[in-house]
Order: C-alpha cells, then structure tokens, then sequence
C-alpha cells in the first residue's frame, strides 16, 4: 500500500483529500503546517507528498528543501497544492526539484490522476535502476555502507560462468561492476605474441571492475572464470546514481582500488628485479595468503600460476620440481601443497 502525506493548512481541504485518498486504497498521513509535515514525513517516509505553498511556520518551499536534503525522503515525488499557479511559482518550485501542481480547487479524478501518475513514474526510475534502487536511500545512514552494498548486490539477479568462460574482454564498453558471488576469477594482459599476464585474482566477496571510478570508457583487462563461478552484476547507471547519493561507498571504493594498485605495482616490480625462482616462490606465497581454502593448499593450473608469475609453463614445472624435492611443497596435479611456508617466503633472489 503506498504511503500518501498531505500538508496543508486548510482543515477542510486536508480532511477532504484525506476521505479521497483512504477511499482510493492509500495509506494517509496529515499535517496542518509545513513544520509538523516535515517532521511526519521524517518518521512514516511517504511514497508521495501533497503540499500547500502558503503555510504557517513553514512553507510549502521550504519543505521541499528539507525533505530532498534527506536521504530517506528525496526520492519521493512532491506535488505541490496552490491556489494560483503563476508562472514564478511554478518556476521557484521546479527549480527546487517539484514534481507537478494542482491548482485549486481540483476535483477527485484530477487528485487521483496526478498521483497514480508520479507514482508510475516513481516505479519505473526504481525499475530501471534495479530491484534494489529503493534500498540505496538508506545506505548514507549505515556505518559500514560497503556491507549493505553487498546485501543489494545479492538481492539482484546473478549469472553463473563455467571455468575458462571469458566475463568481458579488454576493450569492451564498460556497462557496469560485477561482484562474485561463488567461485574465482582472473584478470589478464596479452602480450603481442599472445601470452597470458595475470593482472588479478580475485574471489569471493570481491568486486571487479571499480577502476572505471575513473574512467568508464572500456574495461581494462579480460576477466575470465578460474572456476564456476556466480557473479552479481550492478549497471553503471545505478553505480553512478549510488556514488552521488553515498560517498562513503566511492571513499570504500578508491581504498580497494589504491590496495589493488599496491599489490600489482609490487608484482610489477618483482617481475622486473628478481629471479624466476624467487618470482615463482613468492607467486605461490601471495596465492597461498589470499586464496588457500583451507590454509594449507592452494589450487592453481601450471598455465595460470606461469601467467601470475611472469614466466613460462615449462619453467614453472621445472621450479615446482625443485621446490617439492627441497621439502618445500608438495604437489598433485594443480594442487600445491605447502610445507614450508617460512622457507618459502625467504628463498634468496
């Protein structure tokens, strides 16, 4: 049942509209001035407010001001209540984000039309920005916004990707974020003679593609399923409707992506300086920290530990060789089994 709050000094006008309304299947609340309407739609958050422009105490202005600087009250449409419309009037309230007029006296089909009217209206914004859109007015009041951010992307609609499917490519338009929902993924650079590069691995709970913030053009990496995996898509359009209402989630955001630019500077760096022995050691100890299961094994194809490492397959074999006869490891197929991680971590460029 939607929620309908009238505002409007004169009893006789509110009682009238309020009959109307209940009749018509509405939940009504009423205020005789501006102040109690505001503080009436703080407490019930209408789905639609009716509004005089003349009012004691507080006008019909200034409860527009207020109510669309409110989080929880801003989306609702405003439909202001005047005895004349002068094209000023109409100007100043459009201007302060006004929705529609009704010029009094308006009879009960014109009331109701109005209303259906911004309501579908209402309906179809939230719609096109996901099933969740009406959730992300709550979010700024949260203290971990990130988490409650999780919970709208689980509530949407996922897709599943078997192992090896390919999520976008490099160069593909940007259309949106993805969270992972099951599963891991990867993202990877090609070199011009076609060998893979991994820029990424990502899990569980993970976000991909926050880097278009800053730019959302084409993504920037392909991102390909390292196992089934179930993904939650979130449309750019509603990312950016979110990131204007709820800064504390960008701030979240830029915190990800700068740990993430750490963590590929490092590799970058490790690639260029160090041995392949020690570049393959210390890809292992980095897999085994964010990505063992279990804190013992991590699971890991010759290909893609080759590709996060920098090297080639067969150089990979031959190390993992070394390092399981040195005690080190023990393997099974992709599975790598550590033993010593210590050792491990220190293995001398």
């Amino acid at each position: 049942m939607n929620k309908v709050l009238i505002i409007e000094d004169s009893d006789s006008i509110r009682e009238n509209i309020v009959e109307i309304l209940e009749l018509s299947g509405y939940e009504v609340f009423a205020a005789e001035n501006g102040k109690k309407g505001v503080e009436l739609a703080l407490k019930t958050i209408p789905d639609i407010v009716l509004c005089d422009i003349m009012m004691p105490e507080l006008d019909g202005y200034g409860v527009v001001h207020i109510l669309h600087k409110n989080p929880q009250t801003q989306a609702a449409p405003i439909i202001f209540l005047t005895a004349k419309a002068e094209r000023a009037d109409i100007r100043k309230g459009m201007e302060l984000g006004v929705d529609d007029y009704l010029t009094k006296p308006f009879d009960d089909l014109e009331l109701l039309r109005a209303i259906e009217t911004r309501l579908k209206k209402k309906e179809a914004q939230q719609l096109f920005y996901g099933q969740s859109a009406e959730n992300l007015n709550t979010i700024i009041s949260k203290e971990d916004g990130l988490s409650k951010l999780k919970e709208i992307m689980l509530e949407r609609s996922s897709r599943k990707y078997k192992k090896n499917q390919c999520i976008h490519y490099e160069g593909d338009r940007v259309t949106g974020i993805y969270y992972i929902i099951s599963g891991k993924v990867k993202t990877v650079k090609l070199t011009e003679e076609g060998r893979e590069l991994i820029t990424g691995i990502y899990k569980e709970n993970d976000y991909l593609d926050i880097s278009i913030l800053f730019s959302n053009d084409t993504y920037n990496d392909t991102t390909i399923a390292l196992e089934d995996t179930e993904l939650s898509f979130l449309p750019i359009e509603q990312l950016d409707k979110l990131l204007f209402l709820y800064p504390d989630i960008g701030t979240k955001f830029i915190k990800i992506l700068s740990n993430d630019m750490k963590d590929k500077e490092s590799r970058l760096l490790q690639i260029a300086y160090m041995s392949v022995r020690k570049r393959i050691a210390q890809g292992i100890v980095h897999l085994f920290q964010q990505h063992s299961p279990d804190g013992f094994t991590i699971k890991f194809s010759r290909d893609d530990l080759a590709a996060f490492s920098g090297t080639s397959p067969e150089t990979v074999s031959r190390t993992l060789t070394d390092f399981k006869e040195e005690g080190l490891i023990e393997k099974t197929a992709s599975t790598i089994h550590i033993l010593n991680l210590d050792k491990l971590s220190k293995i001398k460029n």
